[in-house]
């Protein structure tokens, strides 16, 4: 089933073309690569199907339902999830309220309840804070719950976002070079996570990533893109023999096994 098609996606910013005429088709449950080299226009896509930007033509259609013009919010709300390339979490609010915020897109209470604390939101707030708690024992980060984050190692801020993800109940993960500033150890950990968190919430996961031996290894399916334009889409061996993949990206990393 189609989770996700983009069609004829094109977005300036001033006169520079950053998306190239993108075409794309995710179905459910895929977990596919995005990549190319710095200023190819991989964040930027990631920016116009979260709403950042409203494209500039095409259409990203995601269950049958266009998001075009629709705000970051709502999008989230409808199913669709993100991380960023630089981590941004509330460094100074502890791990448990980072990933209470996620939830917030789906609360029923209103501004008086809140108010008030009347028993609406007293419910709510306290479901909440023992889903948020199951998450953090789930990936065994329930012993940092009223830390704050800033004082988290680099590795376990990144799961961290994750799981603060995870919180809004997504159908699809966008995840931002996901193994950015991390050593190969903490990459090959990296590795299973995504495989298991995709089998373990029924995910279908995008990810944008420059180590080379993390995207050949998990993703099924691997989109090229080169000055916003696509330059090759298929299996990872397909890819890591494209001629023009090569000569614009890979070079050498394409014998990464």
């Amino acid at each position: 089933m189609t989770l996700l098609q983009i069609k004829n996606l094109s977005h300036y910013f001033g006169g520079l073309l950053a998306v190239d005429n993108l075409n794309e088709e995710i179905r459910e449950g895929e977990l596919i690569g995005l990549i190319g080299p710095n200023g190819a226009g991989k964040t930027t896509v990631f920016n116009l199907i979260t709403g950042v930007y409203r494209p500039t033509q095409g259409d990203i259609i995601f269950q049958g339902q266009s998001l075009v013009g629709k705000a970051p919010h709502t999008i989230n709300a409808l199913g669709i999830s993100r991380t960023f390339q630089t981590i941004r979490l509330w460094n100074m609010m502890s791990v448990l309220d980072n990933v209470r915020i996620a939830h917030h897109s789906r609360i029923r209470y209103n501004l008086a309840e809140a108010f008030l604390h009347l028993p609406r939101y007293r419910h709510q707030e306290r479901e909440i804070e023992e889903r948020s708690m199951e998450l953090l024992r789930l990936f065994r980060l329930d012993r940092y719950a009223h830390e704050p984050v800033k004082n988290l190692p680099y590795g376990e801020q990144r799961r961290v976002e994750i799981v603060r993800a995870l919180a809004s109940q997504p159908r699809l993960l966008l995840l931002d070079e996901p193994a950015a500033g991390m050593n190969p150890r903490e990459i090959g950990a990296l590795m299973e996570f995504i495989h298991w968190i995709r089998d373990e919430f029924h995910l279908t996961i995008w990810l944008i990533e420059h180590q080379m031996r993390l995207v050949m290894n998990i993703c099924e399916r691997i989109k090229v893109l080169d000055f916003g334009a696509t330059i090759a889409d298929g299996t990872p061996e397909e890819v890591r023999s494209n001629p023009r993949v090569i000569e614009a990206y890979l070079g050498e990393q394409a014998e990464v096994h």
